[in-house]
């Protein structure tokens, strides 16, 4: 009797260590306004259960019932949105203004210290979705492998490893890879492939011939891949249009006060097309670095707040310290000023000329912190360029999910999606700038952040 006494008490223990695992899998996010993703009136009073990593149920308070088990998380008083996608970060920058310093000091810190701390701030920040656009490819496939496994805390990683061009400048041999045959093109394509990035960063495709630079695009899409190009010249936009890119990046063209008229109107002609190229006209403008250089250089404080120290070495945060003490003396910035004045017209030109805008930062560059990039560009996009609140919105959930092909799973709060979730208190339609101060991280349904306050035994590596 002793004995099966035992027996019972011990499987006791384990039924309710087993209960007691799968109702704290269970949550139910109740009480906020939610802005689902999909541009529409927000549910006031929302209710949304998630079961895993996965939401299965949306509703409001009255009308869907949480059922028994059900950790509940108020959030109440706040505004409920998809997790937030940064579309042009560099995980293997944290702001230090030398370049060829940063590149020889930091090669061998880059998988170890140096992106593992991007990704930390960023998810902190509320960026759940990340594309990364150019780095080593071993390190790249460290980390990504490293938060796939939920090794180290980080967004979801859509990759493209090195960049591909023309001519590779002595020293970057190892995240940028010179192209300049169809047969080299076929092979480094397949190569990113293999190693399981999603992206091909394309830079000075007007450099290469027409030929190769058509082949780079088409091997990427047979292979299942998205391309993105720059945009700093008309020779790269004319180019990248002729051979299909999916997404431009930057608003470039230097000190010149607009896009040419032929530029404009081929814009036009790819955005009309739609759907049979393949879908919308994507442009990561990354405006904001540009627009507020002027204010950051008179008031550098921004640069002081230790949110980017986050998971770096007190040797590399004092490095990067000395390099920006002089915001308004980088070479780095030196044409900044002739290029703001030209800002604000690109932006309607690509508007009107029908691009999709994607929510993109360059984080990572200098001055350009993880923690602060991606809320400072949705800021002003909306205070500065006048786009609407709703379309900058998307632009940071739901169409970054859809130019990626993940649409299916990521870009909204909707039943079947995963539970990649941000809460930020106040009345984020009105002031967008609520978002510098994210109040709850949800990714994969679990929190890393609540109360403002990040979940520590959640970013923990293992």
């Amino acid at each position: 009797m002793r004995l099966l006494a035992k027996v019972f008490f011990a499987l006791t223990i384990i039924w309710a260590a087993t209960i007691s695992a799968v109702a704290a899998d269970k949550k139910a996010l109740l009480g906020g306004r939610l802005i689902d993703g999909f541009g529409h009136r927000p549910l006031a009073n929302s209710v949304i259960l998630i079961d895993g990593d996965t939401i299965t149920a949306v509703g409001t308070v009255g009308s869907l019932t949480v059922p028994n088990g059900y950790e509940i998380i108020s959030t109440e008083g706040m505004d409920v949105l998809p997790g937030l996608w940064e579309s042009h970060a560099h995980l293997m920058l944290t702001g230090h203004s030398d370049y060829a310093h940063w590149d020889k000091a930091y090669v061998n810190r880059l998988a170890d210290e140096i992106m593992p701390a991007s990704a930390v701030q960023l998810l902190l920040a509320g960026v759940t979705s990340t594309r990364d656009l150019g780095a080593p490819l071993a390190d790249t496939v460290a980390v990504k492998t490293a938060i796939e496994s939920g090794s180290i805390p980080g967004p979801r990683l859509f990759a493209s490893g090195p960049f591909l061009q023309a001519e590779v400048p002595p020293g970057t041999e190892k995240f940028r890879w010179a192209v300049t045959t169809i047969a080299e093109a076929h092979a480094r394509v397949n190569q990113l492939a293999d190693a399981g990035m999603e992206i091909v960063k394309l830079i000075d495709q007007d450099k290469m011939t027409l030929e190769v630079a058509q082949a780079i695009v088409t091997q990427a899409h047979a292979r299942g891949m998205k391309v993105v190009a720059h945009s700093h010249r008309p020779g790269e936009i004319r180019r990248g249009l002729e051979i299909g890119v999916d997404n431009f990046e930057h608003t470039g063209l230097t000190t010149a006060p607009a896009y040419p008229a032929d530029i404009v109107e081929k814009l036009r002609e790819r955005a009309a097309t739609g759907r049979i190229a393949g879908g919308p006209l994507f442009w990561t403008p990354t405006v904001e670095g540009l627009w507020n250089y002027p204010l950051t250089v008179d008031n550098p404080e921004k640069l002081d707040n230790n949110c980017w120290h986050r998971g770096l070495k007190a040797d590399t945060i004092a490095d990067i310290k000395a390099s920006i003490q002089k915001p308004g003396e980088m070479t780095y910035s030196s044409l900044v000023p002739l290029r703001r004045p030209t800002l604000k017209k690109k932006i309607k030109q690509l508007r009107k000329a029908g691009a999709v805008f994607l929510v993109g930062t360059d984080s990572g560059i200098p001055m350009k912190f993880h923690c602060q990039s991606t809320w400072n560009e949705m800021a002003a996009w909306v205070d500065t360029f006048d786009i609407p609140v709703m379309d900058t919105i998307r632009g940071a959930t739901f169409w970054p999910a859809a130019m990626m092909g993940v649409g299916d799973k990521l870009g909204t709060v909707s039943a079947g999606k995963y539970a990649d979730i941000i809460a930020v208190k106040g009345d984020v339609l009105r002031y967008i700038n609520l978002l510098q101060n994210v109040d709850m991280v949800m990714k994969g349904g679990t929190l890393y952040k609540e109360n403002g306050q990040p979940v520590e035994e959640s970013l923990v590596a293992k």
